[in-house]
């Protein structure tokens, strides 16, 4: 085995959230409240959800974490984010995102795609050639897209573009994977394909994952910890660490334990969001 196919040693990482607020200016004065003294601490690889309605706040505050910040706004309101310690202001380059929208280049392979990261300087000062171009086959293969990585995005259905994104994020061997409801523009089956596969490549290659879902089933099959947000203005409904091993039986998935964690994710929210937002339970 190659070094570059060995199973890397996970690397450590922290990232604390320190009481945050986000408000946004609204067009005829005064302000909207998103986020409401949200504080969070992560300090080891792991896969952590953000679940909540749908327009709660989870994308906002996934993004905070990358350090992408909007133009024109005061990121965030009042609060900070640290990694490593470290505020976090700008983009951080140990942060890789995965949208919804795949955004794959239209104009380049499968292959291309998932090698376009080290077309910049600070990838390509990082890791050698040769490195590079074995972590890309690797990741490929790992995918399932060897026979396809001639192929244009055109050419690939919604499932095996997100594969190709996935694929690019992880080349990079990142500490923290930010992930914006990655799988929830595809069908169920589709879907489906997409946590096993997430689970297989985080088992290679583990990291810090956060992953925002509005599926209450997702985050039970997924995540090592859920953090649950009310509506807005956001605040933090739960949080609890689940113990069942990956990858999770169906028995499981449909038995007392989950069970009982899907009713007590509802009962929270019912608590403190009363009848308001929308969340999905996928059977």
């Amino acid at each position: 085995m190659s070094d570059a196919a060995k199973t890397p040693t996970p690397r450590q990482v922290s990232i604390a959230v320190r009481n945050i607020i986000q408000e946004y200016p609204k067009p005829g004065g005064g302000v909207t409240r998103v986020l409401d003294n949200i504080s969070l601490d992560f300090d080891k690889p792991g896969i952590n959800m953000l679940l909540g309605p749908s327009g709660c706040g989870k994308s906002t505050l996934l993004h905070m974490l990358g350090g992408v910040r909007p133009m024109g706004v005061q990121t965030p309101t009042s609060g900070s984010i640290l990694i490593d310690g470290d505020p976090c202001h700008d983009a951080h380059d140990d942060s890789i995102m995965v949208f919804q929208r795949y955004a794959n280049r239209p104009d380049l392979t499968v292959w291309e795609n998932v090698a376009f990261p080290f077309r910049f300087a600070l990838w390509k000062k990082r890791v050698p050639e040769s490195e590079w171009r074995a972590r890309v086959n690797e990741l490929v293969e790992a995918v399932g897209l060897t026979d396809k990585q001639k192929l244009y995005p055109r050419q690939l259905s919604g499932g095996q573009n997100q594969r190709v994104a996935l694929a690019r994020a992880l080349v990079l061997r990142p500490r923290i994977l930010l992930m914006d409801e990655p799988f929830g523009a595809l069908d169920a089956q589709t879907r489906e394909e997409m946590q096993s596969l997430l689970i297989r490549l985080y088992d290679t290659h583990p990291c810090m994952v956060m992953f925002v879902t509005h599926d209450v089933t997702e985050a039970l099959r997924l995540g090592d910890r859920v953090i649950v947000l009310s509506t807005q203005p956001a605040t933090i409904a739960d949080d609890f660490l689940i113990r069942e091993p990956r990858p999770r039986a169906a028995g499981w998935q449909r038995g007392p334990e989950a069970l009982a964690l899907e009713e007590r994710i509802l009962a929270q929210l019912h608590k403190v969001s009363p009848g308001k937002g929308s969340l999905r339970v996928s059977v």
